[in-house]
């Protein structure tokens, strides 16, 4: 990869941290990772659950439904790791997208300004897709890309330092939010399950210590029985059903810094075998700490409230992940049938769009009317879903294919 020097003097100006190249190509790999979980995401409209359902004793359908779903609580599915994919890659992908505008004359005031447009898009863009069906706006803010732009603006600001107070940064971030769970009341005996929509002998309730990170019984829950109720709203909130909250941007920021962290060694003069093997370390070392910290009880690894761990164990796959995509393609140039991913992953915010607002329901009803009623049964009831979901998603990334033809791209 071909790569330009940056102006040392521009760097030392606003204290960047971040190497002073800008690469002349994209990063391959970065394409194909972020198309990999964008369609994992839009692939929802497989609705596989549906199939595994169907057929009970299949246990191939029962690997794959599960894996198309979120957990309860603890632990993870390859479904749980589009969120935290995403949020890495915005990270990987900031030391170039800020060597880039330093390198075409941006001033810090440029950068800030650019950046604080950015996050609030990226919030209210969340909202209005989760406001589509609603009788008014929808107040919500656990939704992926509003939960990116709460933090943006902050990952941007301590990607202008060293990477030793990009680390300190996140420890602290993590720590604190953990410090905030653990001294937080654990319910009372008089405590009122139901109206935080959950119940006492829930079986995927904690023990112990680990309780602070139960399900609407924690601090976060709490923060968003104030905080949502700011908003005007057709009924007062008292819970969300999955468990989400607000302040997850938090620690979603900490996924973030992880993301920046790989970002530095992928955009640094290091060979590429040493790149990759630092992914490898440090995605195994993550992993580790992780789980370390769930079996002792410190804290568990739960996506839905984003705990420290999960962060933690999450940023090792999402390390693992990118050292696979990097190893592949961008060192064995292994670049066969990455196009249909290639075609998603850079246009990835037109994909999510598609996919979760309105174009999908519009395409699925639009072959039902063209190709008839019952025209998904032609493999039988069982895998009705996987005729019109795969024509559905093929529709959808047609889509795609024709605006990066016409270079047509969502950038934000």
């Amino acid at each position: 990869m071909k790569e330009t020097e940056i102006s040392q003097e521009q760097n030392k100006a606003t204290g960047a941290a971040i190497n002073p190249v800008m690469p002349q190509k994209r990063v391959a790999s970065v394409d194909v990772y972020r198309g990999f979980v964008t369609l994992l995401m839009m692939a929802e409209v497989l609705s596989l659950q549906d199939v595994a359902k169907a057929l009970p004793e299949s246990t191939f359908w029962q690997i794959i439904g599960f894996n198309q779903s979120h957990v309860p609580w603890t632990w993870l599915s390859l479904h749980d790791m589009i969120q935290p994919s995403f949020t890495f890659l915005v990270g990987v992908v900031l030391p170039y997208s800020i060597a880039s505008r330093k390198n075409k004359g941006a001033s810090f005031g440029n950068i800030l300004r650019h950046t604080i447009k950015r996050s609030v898009i990226l919030i209210f863009l969340g909202i209005f897709l989760r406001s589509m069906h609603s009788e008014q706006t929808y107040w919500t803010f656990e939704d992926t890309l509003t939960q990116i732009g709460l933090g943006y603006t902050f990952l941007v600001l301590i990607s202008l330092y060293s990477q030793r107070v990009q680390l300190a940064m996140l420890v602290f971030i993590l720590f604190a939010y953990w410090l905030a769970f653990a001294l937080y009341p654990l319910p009372g005996a008089d405590f009122n399950y139901v109206a935080a929509g959950v119940t006492a002998n829930w079986e995927h309730n904690l023990s112990g210590f680990a309780a602070h990170w139960n399900k609407n019984t924690n601090f976060a829950w709490a923060f968003d029985q104030w905080f949502m109720n700011l908003f005007p709203r057709e009924n007062p909130f008292l819970f969300n059903g999955g468990g989400y909250s607000t302040l997850s941007f938090i620690p979603t920021l900490g996924t973030m810094i992880l993301g920046l962290l790989a970002g530095n060694i992928l955009n640094s003069s290091a060979s590429s075998l040493k790149k990759l093997n630092k992914f490898i370390v440090f995605g195994v070392l993550l992993i580790l700490i992780g789980l370390v910290l769930h079996f002792a009880g410190i804290n568990p690894i739960v996506k839905r409230i984003w705990t420290p761990a999960w962060t933690i164990f999450s940023g090792g796959i999402c390390f693992l992940f990118l050292a696979m995509f990097y190893g592949l393609i961008d060192m064995k140039n292994r670049k066969k049938g990455t196009f249909f991913l290639t075609v998603i992953g850079i246009n990835s915010i037109a994909a999510y769009v598609i996919a979760d607002g309105g174009m999908r329901n519009v395409i699925h009803d639009s072959l039902f009317i063209h190709l008839g009623k019952n025209f998904d049964q032609i493999l039988g009831p069982a895998y009705a879903t996987l005729i019109s979901g795969g024509l559905v998603l093929f529709f959808e990334w047609l889509i795609l294919y024709w605006m990066s033809k016409r270079k047509l791209f969502i950038k934000i």
